[in-house]
């Protein structure tokens, strides 16, 4: 039968069409349907062009303190960020990295259909009238921003001012100020970004602290960093209503504040799409998510969820993760999802790459444990780098020293961390993190000169 498949993925984005690649290379019969762009919402209006847009940032600041390395720039008030350029290099590498996808998919002969797709039953799928048959589903749906139902949100959003994460990475111009309702992951990268091209930035958060999942001294941290580079954060704030372009909220004691803004950028987390898939019976959790086990099942047999749509841990490299599991059990074999083996990174500036458990939960659920922390000003690389803000922090069992958690704010920390995921994941110890020599000079170092301390003998500390 023409249309009936091994496996039917709905959603190409890192999840998606990492599974249905996968699934082609072990032989299967698999149709992807999607219905806007491949990648999804990373690859178009997410990581990538966020990443690619923190970057130029980044060297117009690095530019702006050129003569701290010794080199002089003789009309410094003609270096600006171009933004239009910017744009046009962020949309270079979507691009490429979209069509790459396609040209994947198609390479490794998964059929493709463009379309929403809707559920008949947990065996049926239908696309602009035609239905498919497969054996397993798997909903690779993704996410969008959640809204603030609050007075006049809904008209400030329809004048432009109002903006979620999309609109914020293709504004027409770079805005004087800006304020950010929301002090988790995304709202801190466009604090970050928009502060380095010149933006007057506050942000307003509704709890006492910004990033209040962070281990306790990364997000202290952070907080004294981004202050220092005068972005404005405003903590245990009420917002009440907009009025044209001005935010009105309450603050910390109770004052009521006006606060005028070019855009006012909503990042309140994001609320999983099931469209398509709300009359076949599967089970949706209190955040409107589809309930999984540690194996992507879903109640219905044959129909597993991956990535956003699963609202577990809304990260890229979780879907892929999930991606290669599902195909895997189709396939026969037993994996499980190990969640406290995931890396989770901030492209702030510095960034910061966390994996496994804070010390505050360490203590909340009475593990045993002992920490140790080497600051990135004590590190030669650093130095030399003149980025020496930040510090690597780990805790360990104290028994037999397994890795509890990593907790990293550097400049490279994203790249960092991935050293101490896959000594967890092999189950290898402090022991054998400090006996691994590790190449002078580099940032790399402090992750040795963290393993040396937990064992008593820090050296450059």
């Amino acid at each position: 039968m023409e249309n009936k498949y091994d496996v039917i993925v709905v959603g190409a984005g890192p999840g998606g069409y990492v599974a249905a690649i996968k699934a082609a290379q072990e032989g299967l019969k698999i149709l992807i349907i999607e219905k806007k762009y491949y990648g999804g919402v990373c690859l178009n209006v997410g990581c990538i062009p966020t990443k690619a847009l923190l970057k130029s940032s980044k060297v117009y600041d690095l530019i702006g303190h050129a003569d701290t390395y010794g080199i002089d720039i003789s009309k410094m008030t003609e270096v600006a960020p171009n933004w239009v350029k910017m744009q046009e290099r962020k949309a270079k590498v979507v691009t490429q990295l979209t069509k790459g996808v396609e040209f994947l998919l198609k390479k490794n002969k998964v059929d493709l259909v463009k379309g929403e797709a809707k559920a008949i039953d947990k065996n049926t799928i239908e696309v602009a009238g035609k239905r498919y048959i497969c054996t397993n589903l798997i909903i690779a749906t993704g996410s969008v921003s959640r809204n603030l139902p609050l007075p006049s949100f809904e008209q400030a959003e329809k004048d432009g001012y109002v903006i979620s994460s999309t609109e914020a990475l293709s504004l027409p111009k770079i805005p004087k100020k800006l304020a950010i309702i929301g002090g988790g992951v995304i709202g801190i990268e466009f604090a970050c970004l928009y502060r380095r091209l010149g933006t007057e930035v506050t942000i307003l958060q509704g709890l006492d602290t910004i990033l209040e999942m962070l281990d306790k001294d990364i997000r202290e941290e952070l907080t004294k960093l981004l202050i220092k580079n005068k972005v404005k954060i405003e903590t245990s704030v009420k917002i009440k209503e907009i009025k044209g372009k001005t935010v009105i909220y309450d603050n910390s004691e109770g004052k009521e504040v006006k606060l005028a803004t070019d855009y006012c950028l909503v990042s309140v987390g994001r609320v999983p799409v099931t469209t398509g898939f709300e009359n076949i019976g599967l089970k949706i959790g209190e955040r409107k998510n589809i309930e999984v086990d540690d194996q992507c099942r879903t109640n219905l047999p044959g129909v597993y969820a991956i990535g956003d749509v699963v609202g577990r841990a809304m990260l890229a490299h979780v879907a892929s993760s999930q991606g290669l599991l599902v195909i895997d059990n189709i396939k026969g074999k037993n994996e499980k999802m190990n969640y406290n083996r995931i890396p989770s990174c901030i492209y702030s500036f510095p960034e910061v790459a966390t994996v496994g458990i804070t010390e505050e939960q360490a203590i909340k659920d009475k593990i045993a444990y002992k920490a140790f922390k080497f600051p990135l000003s004590a590190n030669g690389k650093a130095l030399a780098d003149g980025e020496t803000d930040g510090f690597v922090k780990i805790l360990c069992e104290p028994k037999y020293g397994e890795i509890l958690g990593a907790h990293i704010i550097a400049a490279t920390a994203t790249d960092m961390i991935s050293e101490i995921t896959v000594c967890m994941e092999t189950e290898g110890t402090i022991h054998e993190f400090g006996k691994a020599i590790h190449p002078h000079p580099t940032l790399s170092e402090v992750l040795m000169e963290v393993a040396h301390g937990l064992e008593g003998y820090a050296i450059h500390i």
